[in-house]
């Protein structure tokens, strides 16, 4: 199992920055422009791990020692579901260099977009970061 996709299932969302690179790019799947830093991932995830719930990992796919991983996963956003991948490739030192998530149904993906603005705002201001 990948060391992020079992933090995450630990809730230990908080873990997840340091399994990145310092110039980790993350792609959102609400955001044109995609992220970079670690210290971005932090918020994005803290934001995320408000907003989804029920997070469960239905399968993985990647051998253990391979670069690139997808995790698929279903969720909840308030009484929608959600399915969803996050894209993982890893450098040779095991850090994580890029992050893409792709988000369905539209109707669940618009209501995770509504609420993660609030949550990511948030975030930001408590992490002292400008977005």
């Amino acid at each position: 199992m990948h060391a992020f996709r079992a933090a995450v299932e630990a809730g230990d969302f908080d873990a997840l920055p340091a399994l990145c690179s310092e110039d980790v790019v993350f792609r959102s799947p609400i955001a044109h422009k995609p992220y970079q830093g670690r210290d971005q991932i932090g918020v994005i995830l803290r934001a995320v791990s408000r907003v989804f719930e029920d997070l469960t990992y239905v399968r993985e796919i990647g051998a253990e020692d391979a670069a690139d991983h997808a995790l698929v996963f279903t969720a909840k956003v308030g009484d929608l579901d959600i399915n969803g991948c996050d894209f993982l490739h890893t450098r040779e030192d095991g850090l994580i260099d890029e992050f893409t998530v792709m988000l369905r149904p539209l109707k669940a993906v618009t209501a995770f977009a509504e609420r993660m603005s609030v949550e990511f705002a948030k975030e930001m201001q408590a992490a002292g970061l400008s977005g």
